[in-house]
Formats: structure tokens, sequence, C-alpha cells
């Protein structure tokens, strides 16, 4: 048996057992499952004929004689015949530039694709599922969604029961505390989104004294509006708060938000812009969508005093 043959044998057989055992068949056989028989038998028909062909060129090459007319170029004594381009070659050639322009121009345009792009559109989706099914919800219901985003989003800064973890972020159990009145009183505000800012303690007048509001008088409007609009400093309150929020502190619209108590607006107003108060900043939730928002306000209203 010619050399050459054998050793075609030989890489076949070698071939054929590590697809074999690729597959898995010695832990057991094919397993009577279609796909690795039609591994097996695809392996088969390309290792015998890759052989084949790998055989026949080799004893071409050992005994062909190459002639022709040679090219006038040469390199190092190396030259080219002058043989037409074979025309599968040629074919073959036409076919993947046909194939590559269709798929860079219209099958898959290379500018027509991002992640980012795929990922914005399936939020989109998403979230236009989302509110159609909950577009309904209400009462208890709402207020229990609310509950369980505040527990994935929120409860890492204000805590599980919403108190602020001593100090790290707004006690949400109460609508406003006493230092936080008093920052915005002497610093001003425009931080939920308000055309008009709230300015701070140099354009704040007492209408009842008619001169700014001292010292004494944010002291005792701050304890005023963290005691749920209760105690003194009602006059006061009357006097240079009341004429944007309103005489029972409950806010009026585009003008001012309701510090009285929570609300619905008031919440989604923190969460579109966040806020900067005395005790740092609180980011936006923009990931949020309107009806989470809406469940998140309704939650916070209910637990708030």
């Amino acid at each position: 048996m010619n050399k050459l043959v054998l050793w075609g044998i030989l890489i076949t057989a070698a071939m054929l057992g590590f697809t074999y055992m690729a597959v898995g068949g010695s832990k057991g056989g094919l397993n009577n499952d279609i796909i690795n028989i039609l591994t097996i038998a695809a392996a088969v028909v390309l290792v015998i004929v890759t052989v084949f062909v790998v055989i026949k060129y080799v004893r071409q090459m050992q005994t062909d004689t190459a002639t022709g007319e040679l090219a006038d170029e040469n390199w190092d004594g190396i030259g080219e015949y002058k043989n037409e381009l074979p025309m599968g070659w040629a074919i073959l050639f036409l076919i993947l530039n046909i194939w590559a322009i269709w798929y860079m121009l219209m099958g898959y345009p290379v500018n027509a694709y991002s992640q980012i792009g795929e990922y914005n559109e399936d939020t989109k989706a998403h979230n236009a599922k989302f509110e159609a099914k909950y577009a309904s919800i209400t009462g208890d219901a709402l207020v229990d969604m609310g509950e369980s985003v505040f527990l994935a989003e929120c409860k890492v800064c204000h805590g599980l029961t919403a108190d602020g973890i001593d100090g790290k972020a707004a006690n949400l159990n109460q609508r406003l505390e006493e230092k936080s009145v008093k920052h915005v009183v002497e610093n001003g505000s425009n931080f939920l989104g308000f055309p008009a800012p709230m300015p701070d303690r140099n354009g704040l007048f007492n209408m009842n004294t008619g001169a700014l509001i001292t010292d004494a008088e944010i002291a005792a409007v701050s304890q005023y509006v963290a005691n749920g609009m209760k105690g003194e400093g009602a006059e006061i309150f009357t006097g240079t708060c009341a004429a944007c929020h309103g005489a029972d502190g409950k806010g009026m619209e585009m003008v001012a938000p309701n510090i009285a108590t929570f609300d619905i607006a008031t919440v989604k107003a923190v969460l579109d812009h966040g806020k900067k108060g005395a005790i740092g900043v609180m980011p936006s939730f923009d990931r949020l969508n309107e009806k989470q928002k809406e469940a998140v306000g309704a939650y916070i209203s209910s637990i708030s005093k």
C-alpha cells in the first residue's frame, strides 16, 4: 500500500476518533441523539473528502511538471504563469462582494444598531406594557406597589422603615424636620422644578412687620412647619410663607410645593429633579416610570404624619 495513502487512513481514523470522543461517544455511545448522529456523519464525510483531496494534490505536486507562459515580472527568480482566473473563483468573488454590500447596506447597516439603542427600545416597550397593565391601579393596591418600589430603590438610604437611618437621609415618616425647614428658609430652594425659585432669607419679608425675616422668626416658623403646622409661629407663617405655600401649607400648583404633608405631586417632583437639602444631595430617579413614581408617592403619603 502506498505510504501516502496509509498516512491518510491513519489521519482519517484519528480525526474521526477525536470527533466521536468530543461528541460523547466514550460515555455511552451516541444515545440515539439525532444531533450526535448527524455530527458524526458530517465529520466522516468532511474528513474523508479532505484527506482524499490532500492526497490527490500531494501526488500531483510530486509528479506534475508545470508548463505555460511565464509573466515578465519575477521576484528573486520566482515567477508566475499567465493562467486565467478560474471561473469558480470569479463567481465566488462576485457572490461574496454582492453579499457584503447587502449585509452592510441593507441587511445589517453598520450605523443602524447599538446596544444602548436596543436597551432603550426594550425598556420603552416594557414600560408601555407595565403602564397599560397598571394604568387603573389605585388605593391600597397602588400603596402596595409603592412599598415594593420603595424597598427596592429607596431603603438603602432612607431605611427599611423610612426613618432616614439616623440622619443619613430624610425621615419620611414626617413631612419636614426643623433643620430642613431652617436650611431652606436661610438658603432658598429651586430644586423641585418650579418655574420661580424660593429666595433665601434676604428675599423673605414678614408682611406683619414689613421687614426681612429675623433669626428668631426663622426658628419659630421652622418649628411650626416641622410640627405639622401646629404651635407657635402661625402668625409668622401667614405673613411670610402663606402667599406661596397657602394658608394651610399645602402649596399652590406651579408656584410652591406642599410643605404640610407629603403628597404624590411633591414626591414625584423630588424623584424627577432630585433634592438638595440640609443633609446633602438626593439624586433624581429617572429610571422609574410615571406609575412607579406615583406609587412611591402614595406609599410615602400613607406613612408620613
